[in-house]
């Protein structure tokens, strides 16, 4: 594919030698998708566990009710510790892929850095579970972790709620859920390229018909696996696409970041400036020459190193460290 004349040179000379394979997402069946799942868990569950002193623990909790338990990956500074900060996180793809598995480098930095506990949900991906189940996993998720903080070491009045991408999306929508069903409170959301409006009809949404990663195609068939022929329409709910809340006063200060050169470019500004508007504090960053999860895919740039360090400070802040 032709890359984008505003693409980061570095990142650009990056993505040239890497020579990257195309995936097409959007022409997957769902049957496929499926297979792809399947090979993604088969080769997270053979890699070796990380070699790293932080503590991670797999948990079967309380889901919603009448629904199955939800799998959460928790990670632990070394050692006994009380009233650490925590961070919930929600991990990315789409809303049809992905495991807390593949943020696992992510998580570990968090903690070692921060000196937090990280609680990972694994909650249920669409088609073959459509909303509401995703986002009330995440929720039921997050119920669990503030009860359980005592047990985790937890400060509560230190509790992020955070995600990448879907989970980005999924993160702004169990905030919105906590606020609205009286909580658990969160004291921050960290929302990195949130992916957040269904009508995709947002100028960026229209002109990244090609990009490095998620296109409009691919976001079309995302949002479709998740919510049908809903898509678009008027009878969708805001703990589904978060940019239809008409209400975001009361919710907890946020970081927003996003790239330039992504379908979520604009619906992330207007979101960042709504909450302003709200009276919520926002820190934004909107990176030029970026595409879609760009830090992870080439990482080591210089672009990618003031995202990662921007994304450690605003949580050294929430957490008062």
């Amino acid at each position: 594919m032709a890359y984008h004349p505003n693409l980061d040179p570095e990142i650009r000379a990056e993505l040239e030698r890497m020579q990257l394979p195309v995936f097409d997402l959007a022409s997957l069946t769902f049957d496929e998708l499926r297979e792809n799942r399947a090979q993604i868990s088969a080769m997270m569950t053979a890699a070796p566990r990380p070699d790293t002193d932080v503590v991670i623990e797999d948990r079967r909790v309380p889901g919603p009710d009448g629904d199955p338990d939800v799998r959460v990956r928790i990670y632990r500074p070394p050692g006994q510790g009380e009233e650490r900060p925590a961070l919930y996180w929600i991990h990315g793809g789409g809303m049809i892929l992905g495991i807390p598995e593949i943020d696992d480098a992510t998580m570990i930095g968090f903690v070692e850095k921060l000196g937090c506990v990280v609680v990972s949900v694994d909650y249920r991906l669409a088609p073959d579970h459509p909303h509401p189940a995703p986002v009330e996993d995440c929720y039921a998720g997050l119920v669990w972790t503030a009860k359980a903080a005592g047990d985790l070491g937890i400060d509560l009045t230190r509790l992020a709620v955070g995600g990448a991408s879907a989970g980005g999306g999924l993160a702004a929508a169990t905030v919105l859920l906590a606020r609205d069903r009286g909580g658990p409170d969160v004291a921050f959301q960290l929302l990195q390229c949130p992916m957040l409006d269904d009508r995709n009809i947002t100028p960026s949404s229209h002109e990244f018909t090609e990009a490095v990663v998620w296109d409009r195609a691919a976001n079309l068939f995302g949002w479709t696996a998740l919510l049908g022929d809903r898509v678009g329409t008027d009878d969708v709910s805001p703990y589904a696409a978060p940019a239809r809340a008409t209400d975001l006063s009361g919710l907890p200060p946020a970081f927003i970041d996003v790239g330039e050169l992504e379908v979520f470019r604009d619906e992330d500004l207007d979101y960042a400036s709504r909450l302003v508007q709200a009276g919520v504090s926002t820190e934004f960053h909107l990176y030029p020459g970026a595409f879609h999860a760009f830090d992870g895919m080439v990482p080591g740039t210089e672009l990618g190193r003031r995202a990662q360090a921007a994304r450690l400070a605003a949580l050294k802040r929430a957490f008062r460290l």
